[in-house]
């Protein structure tokens, strides 16, 4: 089953606590939903895709609604409509992203506009969405998605790192900023996932290997690592942890 992977820990504190993820239809975000929902937490996921949304919140149990995260106020109102439905919000997973490749003196300004939309402006938007409610509850654990593309530089990104690395110095604003009210914020920082996605567009057998090769712990991580942290973050047991990066990259930053 599903939840099977999460039943080596129980995390009392996330049991009924409202989780909203955003991008939770595939991917990582598909494994986040798992694990929150495996800790019965009441999970609400939001993502552009209908047909993928729908099956995943029958599997597991959640919710789902439709939402277009380049459409800030659709996203506001899909905030408030989570926070009267499941009175408020403990939980906010900024998990939505997409890391297309780009030649970079092809970029035009509606792209870079993108690209900036899709990976930074709606962990900002989401974030300050729920923050108020968050408050008024004198707590809250928001984690922010990053990725470890921006550390190494990598080629043909340019706006996906720089997206990244932004959200590295919201993270630590934002804790500055929500911690007195109670709020934390996190952000967790993946190396290279294993993804369907990255197996359908670019994963070659040398790439997959040159992973391998570069990382300090010689496996290949999955969408399930992430989620394992992120619970972490989400509970209790990280009370004491704010404006700080957490990378699940298997070492590969060291090189």
């Amino acid at each position: 089953m599903i939840q099977d992977a999460y039943l080596s820990v129980s995390y009392q504190s996330l049991r009924n606590r409202s989780v909203l993820i955003t991008g939770g239809a595939s991917g990582i975000g598909a494994e986040l939903v798992n694990a929150f929902a495996a800790q019965h937490a009441r999970v609400t996921f939001l993502d552009i895709d209908q047909e993928r949304g729908e099956a995943h919140a029958q599997q597991t149990g959640s919710r789902f609604l439709r939402c277009d995260l380049l459409d800030i106020e659709a996203l506001r109102a899909a905030v408030a409509q989570v926070e009267t439905e499941q009175g408020g919000i403990d939980v906010l997973v900024n998990n939505a992203g997409r890391d297309d490749r780009q030649k970079i003196e092809e970029i035009e300004p509606l792209q870079w506009r993108r690209m900036l939309g899709l990976n930074l402006d709606h962990q900002f938007f989401a974030s300050q969405a729920c923050a108020p409610g968050m408050a008024r509850q004198a707590r809250g654990s928001i984690i922010m998605m990053g990725s470890i593309s921006w550390m190494r530089g990598r080629p043909g990104m340019a706006g996906y790192t720089t997206a990244k690395a932004a959200i590295n110095g919201l993270t630590r604003t934002l804790a500055r900023e929500f911690g007195p009210a109670g709020i934390r914020v996190n952000c967790i920082v993946p190396g290279a996932i294993l993804t369907e996605r990255q197996r359908a567009l670019w994963l070659t057998p040398e790439l997959d290997a040159e992973f391998v090769r570069l990382q300090a712990l010689k496996f290949r991580l999955t969408p399930e690592h992430v989620a394992r942290l992120a619970l972490f973050l989400a509970s209790d047991e990280s009370a004491g942890c704010t404006g700080a990066n957490f990378i699940v990259d298997a070492g590969l930053t060291q090189n």
